[in-house]
């Protein structure tokens, strides 16, 4: 998946994505390194019984993606988050295969700062939307 763009080639309206198909194992593993073991995640019984009727994904574990396209594809090794909004507008259910997009909206050259609007999608729709701002080293 490793890429590298030199700022001087990021442009706006360039986009790239990124996909993975969420698995139980997958969501234990994040489970266990963010601590976070709410049983609407880790309890098929606890779940039944929730407004989703089934064990849902972390949030942030979709959203983890844009990290996974900003750091190794676009704009590549290097490069640092500076800010992220999230807004979680559907639950994700193991088996869906979550999509991370990301789109170029605004680059400041002085600063070296790309702005990006952030999606991710299951099926075509939205699960999380957002903003992000990534800064770009010298070397790049």
């Amino acid at each position: 998946m490793q890429s590298e763009i030199s700022f001087a080639e990021i442009a706006v309206g360039m986009q790239f994505s990124y996909g993975q198909t969420i698995t139980d194992a997958d969501i234990k593993a994040f489970s266990g390194i963010s601590g976070d073991k709410n049983p609407v995640h880790m309890s098929d019984e606890y779940a039944e019984q929730s407004r989703y009727k089934k064990r849902i994904a972390h949030g942030l574990m979709s959203a983890s993606y844009f990290s996974a396209i900003f750091g190794m594809k676009f704009p590549g090794p290097g490069c640092v988050y500076v800010a992220q909004s999230l807004k979680f507008l559907r639950p994700v259910y193991i088996g869906d295969t979550v999509n991370a997009i990301v789109t170029v909206t605004a680059i400041d050259e002085a600063k070296r700062r790309v702005f990006f609007e952030t999606v991710c999608k299951v099926k075509n729709k939205n699960v999380i939307s957002g903003e992000a701002e990534i800064y770009i080293p010298l070397s790049k």
